[in-house]
């Protein structure tokens, strides 16, 4: 198979990470191409250890390591990029570049840690120093409907210590349409099944018909969800749910959802 036969698949992916690291589009792509015109010309290669997508993205970044510090003190003006990118630029390049493989691409730590060439240690700390920016950043209120006091309490602890505020926690899909009316929520995080036999699915279509707002299903039943018969939500924890697993995922919530909605005054 030739080499751009092998690496076509993945080149769309490349380019938008490349817009997202590099906050331009034309910054980019001219990059991606670099990359492409290296391995062309046999400067570069793909290390074979790797797959394909992984040694793409390693060459990528090899080329950007060697000359892309300079993106980092562009003076034009940035007033038209969206909420999302803008973000992004103020995250330290490092941080930016492990918590885009991950988040953004879906790469895991250890791929990320092929890409950077470093070691796992070193991604899961670059992604936590993302992650505290980003939290830091974008707190807003919380709304949790989960009708398990163990477990809501668990999840507001988690929220809290992200720098979020809980405006409400409902047992029930009345009790969230009726926190909803009382204070507009910048996040919702949702079980399936509620106390009254409700459903958390109907108490989010309910919001979602409302308000423009990113949400994240925590579930011991995530087969509801994965049908294939409605559209699937982004964020899907399964419970028993680890704590970096929920605080990885509000992050990425709130990062990447469009920051449509002002929020409603207390």
């Amino acid at each position: 198979m030739s080499l751009l036969a092998r690496l076509t698949p993945h080149l769309p992916y490349v380019r938008r990470y490349a817009r997202a690291l590099t906050g331009d589009q034309t910054s980019g792509d001219h990059y991606v191409r670099v990359a492409l015109e290296a391995l062309a010309a046999g400067e570069r290669s793909l290390d074979a250890a790797m797959p394909p997508r992984v040694a793409l993205y390693h060459v990528f970044h090899a080329i950007w390591c060697s000359t892309g510090a300079q993106l980092e003190d562009r003076t034009e003006s940035t007033s038209t990029a969206d909420d999302a990118s803008q973000r992004l630029m103020r995250i330290a390049p490092r941080s930016r570049q492990a918590f885009l493989l991950t988040a953004l691409e879906g790469f895991t730590p250890t791929e990320a840690a092929q890409i950077l060439g470093c070691d796992f240690d070193a991604v899961e700390r670059l992604i936590s120093e993302a992650q505290t920016e980003i939290d830091a950043e974008l707190a807003t209120d919380v709304l949790i409907i989960e009708d398990e006091p163990v477990i809501a309490a668990d999840i507001e602890a988690l929220v809290k210590e992200l720098g979020h505020n809980v405006t409400d926690i409902a047992a029930t899909r009345t009790e969230a349409a009726e926190a909803v009316a009382r204070h507009t929520p910048g996040l919702v995080l949702a079980d399936i099944q509620l106390a009254d036999g409700s459903s958390g699915i109907d108490a989010v279509k309910d919001i979602l018909a409302r308000l423009d707002v990113p949400v994240i299903f925590i579930t011991a039943f995530p087969e509801r969800l994965l049908t294939g018969e409605r559209p699937e939500p982004t964020f899907l924890i399964t419970k028993p749910f680890q704590p970096e697993t929920v605080k990885a995922a509000i992050g990425q919530a709130l990062f990447f959802h469009p920051r449509n909605q002002k929020k409603a005054a207390a």
